[in-house]
């Protein structure tokens, strides 16, 4: 799969916080997207692949050296903003962007535009 597929799909899963529910993840969304993100990471060969109860996803990528090398973490949320969820998203790439408004839903005419957002 390439990298810009993977975005559309991260972008697409509805992973929605909910400040109400008072648990770790706070919607089943969340867990579903560390459970397919966990089942990614597998597959692409990363090692000691571990999903927590609380959706935590954790890997190790094997160095491509024999040197010894010191262990990297990263870190990213994989929840989105209680005012906006991921379902209906439809990305796009905007290619050669000359700096004016951008469509981005012709049957609303929903625009984002540099007058409104510089």
């Amino acid at each position: 799969m390439e990298l810009i597929d993977r975005f559309f799909a991260y972008v697409q899963k509805n992973t929605q916080s909910d400040e109400h529910t008072n648990l770790t993840p706070s919607t089943p969304g969340q867990m579903v997207f560390a459970q397919d993100l966990a089942k990614e990471l597998q597959s692409i060969g990363l090692k000691d692949v571990t999903l927590s109860e609380f959706g935590y996803v954790m890997a190790t990528l094997p160095a491509n050296t024999d040197e010894p090398r010191p262990v990297i973490g990263f870190i990213a949320h994989m929840d989105t903003s209680p005012d906006m969820s991921g379902k209906n998203v439809s990305p796009q790439i905007v290619r050669n962007y000359q700096g004016g408004d951008i469509l981005l839903d012709p049957s609303e005419s929903v625009l984002l535009s540099p007058s409104d957002f510089p």
